[in-house]
């Protein structure tokens, strides 16, 4: 891919907030194609998490991006609060003037069988990932000016080629993600948007135990996990112009595995 194709556009990256993360990843490959990145973090959710939150902070992560030679800017919020994905993509487009490609990378997880539910886990679960993406979307549409280039990328999981029954409430919100990916992209297109989701596979991030770790290395036919820069030069390639006749897809970029 010819280097800095997004010059001249602006992207804003959700749920960046760890090095090792996905959403880092995506941010750091958008700013190499040379793209000014907004980047949303909640870095108190990966502080209660197994992984931790990024040790050094994300000023860290905002120096690494600043290397590539773009605009970098930041702002912290709690999907969880109605009122912040609208206030997120205020505070971008204040920021950059305009938002050309959104990256609804943010996720709230955590594990739960049938009998473990509960109200409020569900809720969570769809006031983070279902909610806030919506009202993102929401946002980031309502300023778009209507010129080529505009895209959206969702992140989804792998529910629905593989049973996930201890993370109900995760599948639910994720499955919900799925589904709205070809509506919002019949509702986008003719405003020039193009709308794709994305599941990464089993994604090598620092959550897995090593139980599970082994067991992915067996069941992946090219024998590793997926990294996070597998799912970022997808999602890098998705949001430049040689992708504008791709939309309304949930792309598996899985290695072959589940």
């Amino acid at each position: 891919m010819p280097e800095k194709v997004l010059k001249g556009r602006v992207a804003l990256v959700t749920g960046v907030s760890r090095r090792k993360g996905i959403g880092f990843a995506i941010a750091q490959q958008l700013a190499i194609l040379g793209a000014d990145v907004f980047i949303h973090s909640y870095s108190p959710y990966d502080a209660t998490q197994m992984w931790g939150a990024d040790p050094n902070g994300i000023s860290a992560l905002i120096a690494l991006l600043q290397k590539y030679g773009t605009r970098i800017a930041h702002a912290q919020g709690n999907f969880l609060d109605p009122a912040v994905p609208s206030q997120i993509m205020s505070t971008a487009v204040q920021t950059f003037g305009h938002i050309d490609i959104l990256i609804a990378n943010h996720a709230y997880s955590t594990m739960g069988n049938l009998e473990q539910l509960t109200a409020a886990e569900i809720d969570t679960h769809l006031q983070v990932n279902v909610r806030g993406t919506l009202l993102l979307v929401q946002a980031f549409a309502a300023q778009h000016s209507g010129c080529s280039g505009g895209r959206v990328v969702l992140l989804t999981s792998g529910q629905h080629l593989n049973p996930m029954p201890e993370e109900l409430s995760y599948v639910a919100s994720k499955g919900a993600l799925h589904q709205l990916t070809l509506s919002l992209s019949a509702y986008l297109i003719g405003r020039k948007i193009t709308t794709n989701a994305i599941n990464p596979g089993a994604t090598d991030t620092g959550y897995a135990s090593n139980e599970l770790y082994e067991s992915v290395l067996r069941a992946n036919p090219q024998g590793r996990w997926g990294q996070p820069e597998d799912a970022a030069r997808l999602i890098g390639w998705l949001v430049t112009d040689e992708a504008q006749w791709v939309t309304g897809q949930v792309i598996n970029s899985t290695g072959g595995g589940l």
